[in-house]
């Protein structure tokens, strides 16, 4: 699942080919051309990136062309650095009185050493003859331009559940089936929000809620509904008509026939609706829905469920605080593992399984979808050095399916803008079970040039700050601490290792006795306080 990141990469060089002031240009005399050329081909690329991004997971060929043009991407943002840099170099010498170098100074309104803007024209031919060699392998994809870089892909869930597969969670299922029979206040659509990170079971948990009897007693009509992808009003409604009436077919409906019909389905009932999975943060489209639930009669006896992995989308959806659910607890945890790792009893057989069993369920800190996901992988297995394979593995390096624990996670990343993919991956370069400085982070996203340009005329530290928050809202982080001007915040393991996951070719950790990084990596963090000296890996490495 590694990432290209290449739409933010792209953003970025623009950016600072865009940046370059007329005087820098001009200083180096014969690259401006190129530069043009370089700059008119990458905003051709840069307008179909998002729907490459799309694409690539379905399409390998068009991944591996990413991949080039990436590197591509990453050595022209290096030029214009070296470009800059030599620029604020040569401004400096001029601007300092002490300067030895007369000859610096003297050269200060001319221009750039001629051996400097001979080679820097040499290295922007060079990425142009690149991007030329791959021009036909990238137009043959035939990509179009996209606005939005968020996307979810489309799932499906199902209201029934067996009780007995649900471990851990009746008291939660106590406190909602409470807030359910508790009587609405006005005559705001009832909504009970419920939160959390993928793979938590928030769609188990209201699964759970949903067939008990008491609710089936209180609410005669129930309705599911997975909204998951585009939360649109139209096929919302038919949704909504074909789960109360399975045999009505309202594809060719207007929307107004459809508001009409659900009016006429739904007035005076006492109905119970569930939406699972919702995405959408446009508080316009669950206004209309919202609206249209207003004028059904009897609509205050009524409630609605809605889970999601977004605070802000349920502060959209519902005035009462969300139910934010927890992790399950260590002995909950280890009681589904065995559910899934053994059959019914063999785990008797197996005392030093059990053991090791118990390590590698803390690496899933309470998370039912990560512990059933390494269950999983270990069913039916008996040898000790398969169970210690998979204790003594990071999660993110064992090979998953699209239900597992790391794919469904990914769907949070997959709806992040680009810039913020970037800057979650950078997470990435701090230990597990690191708190996290608020004021640190952004400081490291700026020292990487990872905060856009505020079109509101923001401090950079006022973008950083507003990314935190973007990725709190998600529950892709969580709060430690709030100290005013900074707050502390922790990442939680599963979310760390989707984080290693998405970096792998862009960030890496070393210490004096890593011997190999990928060639690609252009960000290393040096982490040994043993170090004495340059580590042997760094003796190749072009790119960082």
């Amino acid at each position: 699942m590694a990432e290209t990141f290449l739409f933010n990469i792209a953003e970025r060089v623009l950016a600072k080919i865009g940046n370059l002031s007329v005087e820098e240009v001009r200083l180096a005399f014969n690259v401006k051309t190129d530069l043009k050329k370089l700059e008119d081909t990458m905003f051709s690329i840069k307008a179909v990136l998002l729907d490459a991004e799309r694409q690539q997971h379905q399409n390998e060929k068009l991944r591996l062309c990413m991949w080039k043009l990436r590197n591509i991407f990453d050595d022209a943002e290096d030029v214009i650095d070296d470009f800059k840099c030599e620029a604020l170099q040569k401004q400096d010498a001029i601007n300092n009185p002490d300067i030895s170098n007369l000859k610096v100074r003297l050269l200060g309104s001319c221009c750039l050493p001629l051996s400097f803007s001979l080679k820097m024209s040499h290295k922007i031919k060079d990425i142009n003859r690149r991007l030329g060699e791959l021009a036909t392998e990238w137009n043959s994809f035939a990509l179009s331009q996209c606005n939005d870089s968020r996307h979810v892909f489309r799932r499906e869930t199902v209201s029934f559940v067996d009780s007995s597969d649900v471990i851990g969670r009746d008291e939660d299922k106590e406190n909602i089936i409470s807030m359910l029979m508790k009587p609405s206040e006005d005559r705001n659509v009832p909504v009970i929000p419920i939160v959390g990170i993928g793979g938590l079971g928030k769609t188990t948990l209201v699964q759970f809620v949903y067939n008990d009897d008491r609710v089936n007693s209180l609410f005669p009509l129930k309705i599911w509904i997975c909204v998951s992808e585009e939360f649109d009003l139209s096929r919302l409604l038919k949704l909504i008509i074909q789960s109360i009436n399975k045999e009505e077919r309202c594809d060719e409906s207007t929307l107004e026939a459809l508001q009409a019909r659900l009016r006429s389905l739904l007035n005076d009932k006492k109905f119970l609706l569930v939406l699972d999975d919702v995405w959408n943060e446009n508080q316009a489209k669950w206004v209309e829905l919202r609206n249209l639930l207003r004028s059904i009669d009897g609509l205050r006896q009524s409630k609605i469920i809605v889970t999601t992995r977004s605070l802000k989308v349920a502060s959209i959806m519902s005035s009462i605080r969300p139910y934010e659910l927890k992790g399950l607890p260590l002995e909950d945890c280890l009681t589904l593992f065995t559910k899934w790792a053994f059959n019914d009893g063999d785990e008797r057989h197996y005392p030093n399984l059990i053991r090791i069993g118990e390590e590698i369920v803390k690496k899933c800190e309470g998370v039912p979808l990560g512990v059933r996901t390494l269950g999983s992988l270990l069913f039916q297995k008996t040898d000790e050095s398969d169970w210690i394979y998979i204790r003594e593995s990071e999660i993110w390096r064992l090979e998953q399916h699209e239900n597992d624990i790391l794919p469904v996670l990914k769907l949070s990343y997959n709806h992040l803008q680009s810039h913020l993919q970037r800057c979650l991956a950078f997470l990435s370069l701090y230990k597990k079970d690191e708190i996290y400085y608020s004021e640190k982070v952004i400081r490291l996203w700026m020292a990487n040039g990872l905060l856009e340009h505020s079109k509101q005329n923001q401090e950079r530290e006022d973008v950083g700050k507003r990314y935190l928050n973007e990725l709190l809202s998600r529950c892709l982080i969580q709060m430690e601490q709030d100290y005013w001007l900074f707050f502390t915040f922790k990442m939680h393991d599963l979310v760390h290792d989707l984080a290693l996951d998405v970096s792998q070719k862009e960030c890496k950790t070393v210490n004096s006795e890593t011997e190999t990084v990928d060639e690609n990596v252009r960000h290393l963090l040096l982490w040994d306080e043993k170090l004495v000296g340059v580590p042997r890996v760094l003796e190749e490495m072009k790119n960082v």
